[in-house]
């Protein structure tokens, strides 16, 4: 992890970049239950999910969120600011075992309401080992300009 100053101008639509991956162990499951109190047996019930279609845990789809954009902070832009995301879609499910990286791409840029700044559209797709997109959102940047 770094610093690198991106501004506004230099942010290229379309342009992409690809995190290394992280394999889902039961311990995230266990250890984001515990922090999010959501004990649902679709995540901690092994033997209950055998007997669903889907047959086995399933990830908690805020932990796979967490996980995928945590894997997108390798730089840290100080003339940046997060506004949030939007858009956000659970695609397909995770489970043990997966291992996710994340792709990102600038999707979009704009003006925004102060002048010196301008925003941008980092659009993300959470992507397993199958080269499956399982989430998908768009973090919204506020950014500074040059000028």
């Amino acid at each position: 992890m770094y610093f690198k100053s991106t501004f506004f101008e230099e942010y290229q639509l379309n342009e992409k970049r690809v995190t290394l991956g992280r394999t889902i162990t039961e311990t995230d499951f266990v250890v984001h239950a515990g922090h999010t109190g959501d004990f649902f047996p679709h995540h901690m019930d092994e033997e209950w999910c055998k007997t669903q279609p889907f047959g086995q845990r399933i990830a908690h789809g805020t932990m796979v969120f967490a996980i995928g954009i945590g894997l997108t902070a390798s730089e840290i832009n100080p003339e940046a600011f997060s506004k949030g995301y939007d858009r956000m879609r659970f695609v397909k499910p995770v489970h043990i075992g997966d291992t996710i990286h994340s792709e990102i791409t600038i999707s979009e840029k704009g003006e925004a309401k102060r002048p010196e700044m301008g925003t941008v559209t980092e659009h993300v797709e959470i992507i397993n080992q199958r080269g499956e997109v399982v989430m998908v959102c768009d973090h919204l940047l506020l950014v500074k300009k040059k000028n």
